[in-house]
């Protein structure tokens, strides 16, 4: 398929390829590198999550693929063009939800969605769109009058109104209830169902895990994991710890065969029993911590 970004340049882009593909990435401010040789590769109709605490370079990472950024090294393409050269084809096949919020306070929730479906070729029905986005109750309410959550709300549904290609979503639930959030997990699905390309960001794990095909853990500017969500830090995941109480002291150990550690346990116990004995491993939670530096990295061995 050849696609003409005017003005920019002529890219020839096929279902096979990825819908977003970045090498070398770089962007700073002030001689700090906030995106430090960065690469990612997202695959047509995948939903891609990006975690990271704040600070890591995920924003600075969206606006650059969205082409509303200038990037100072690295190679980026987004449906086969670069979007620094990219012009009005290109951006009309692309979706955005940003953490800005831009819309006419004087409109309500419908003006402004029949507004701007005439800018594009063929919109969803905004029917469709306030109840994917739940807000039927407030079609008719100006958005200068709506909740912060609501406007989080109807920034999603401008963003895929469109029908795009591929949609970027900065922390799009950030202050939505959490009804409002499953009926966004609703619209996401049925985006993956029409073969629809998303790229988010967001700091709800459980988001990320009940959402994406993979996720990838941004820290200080370098993407420092991709995984599917169940197999996300698994070399970290490998070691389980068992507690006990011995002698009225906690203790511990960490180990990848907690077997024959529970068998030790039970051989030397009188009763034939263990106080406080429990086996668990890292949660998806504290991988991720462990993986941008928050907490540090478990190691076999005993615990203090």
């Amino acid at each position: 398929m050849t696609t003409t970004a005017t003005p920019g340049p002529v890219a020839t882009a096929t279902r096979t390829e990825p819908a977003v593909h970045v090498r070398g990435l770089v962007k700073r401010y002030g001689g700090r590198a906030v995106v430090d040789g960065l690469d990612l590769d997202v695959g047509r109709g995948e939903v891609f999550a990006l975690l990271g605490p704040n600070g890591a370079g995920k924003t600075t990472t969206i606006e650059i693929l969205e082409g509303v950024r200038q990037r100072d090294d690295g190679e980026v393409r987004v449906l086969g063009v670069d979007p620094a050269r990219a012009g009005r084809e290109w951006r009309a096949r692309i979706g955005v939800v940003s953490q800005a919020e831009g819309a006419a306070q004087e409109l309500t929730v419908r003006e402004i969605l029949d507004h701007f479906a005439g800018y594009h070729a063929t919109p969803r029905p905004t029917g469709e769109l306030v109840a994917a986005v739940g807000l039927e109750e407030k079609v008719g309410t100006r958005i200068g009058r709506l909740s912060g959550g609501q406007r989080r709300r109807l920034a999603v549904a401008l963003g895929v109104q469109g029908r795009p290609e591929v949609v970027f979503l900065d922390e799009p639930t950030t202050g939505m209830d959490p009804v409002a959030r499953r009926q966004f997990w609703e619209l996401i699905r049925g985006l993956r169902s029409d073969g629809t390309t998303v790229l988010l960001t967001t700091h709800y794990l459980d988001e990320a895990a009940e959402l994406a095909d993979r996720v990838g853990v941004v820290a200080e500017g370098r993407l420092v994991e991709v995984a599917p969500p169940g197999e996300l830090g698994a070399e970290l995941r490998r070691l389980a710890t068992v507690h006990w109480i011995e002698d009225g002291v906690a203790r511990g150990v960490r180990t990848e065969s907690p077997g024959p550690v529970l068998r030790d346990l039970l051989a030397a116990s009188v009763h034939g029993d263990v106080p406080g004995l429990t086996v668990t491993r890292p949660t998806l939670e504290d991988v991720y911590l462990q993986l941008v530096g928050a907490v540090p990295a478990a190691s076999e061995g005993a615990l203090r």
